[in-house]
């Protein structure tokens, strides 16, 4: 897939990034919410992806930190810090880029949707019970 130039609301951070997939995904968790007003919208990020200018990091949860512009705010990327097979597994926002011309093909925490609006068309849909399964830390001994 063809590298894309993106940048934060008030140009001071500028991102180069390659879709990992041709898709993208739509996350409705209290977070997300509160971090975009909404859901955010973001396609897999291939390695090597990049950021110039202010980036500032959160650590949101034990499994995640999320990075955003140090001066406008606006969202720049998700990313698994939970050791494993998914560490570092990037989620770009969408919105940084003009058109990723991806489709929507996931919608994550689908419970946790407000009922104001949807989309349409058929995706995955996974509950918040779902996702946290996939980012649930092995036990002691569990060689899953």
């Amino acid at each position: 897939m063809p590298e894309l130039q993106g940048q934060c609301m008030c140009g001071a951070v500028t991102v180069t990034a390659t879709p990992a997939k041709d898709a993208l995904g739509a996350c409705h968790c209290d977070q997300c919410r509160r971090w975009t007003s909404s859901m955010l919208v973001t396609f897999p990020a291939e390695a090597g992806y990049a950021a110039l200018g202010p980036v500032k990091n959160y650590t949101s949860s034990d499994w995640a930190e999320r990075a955003f512009c140090a001066d406008c705010g606006s969202a720049l990327w998700y990313r698994i810090t939970l050791p494993g097979e998914m560490h570092g597994h990037t989620q770009m926002a969408a919105g940084l880029f003009d058109d990723t011309r991806h489709p929507l093909k996931l919608e994550l925490y689908i419970d946790k949707k407000p009922d104001g609006y949807a989309f349409a068309g058929e995706r995955r849909q996974m509950t918040k019970a779902e996702v946290e399964v996939m980012y649930a830390q092995p036990e002691e001994g569990d060689s899953q």
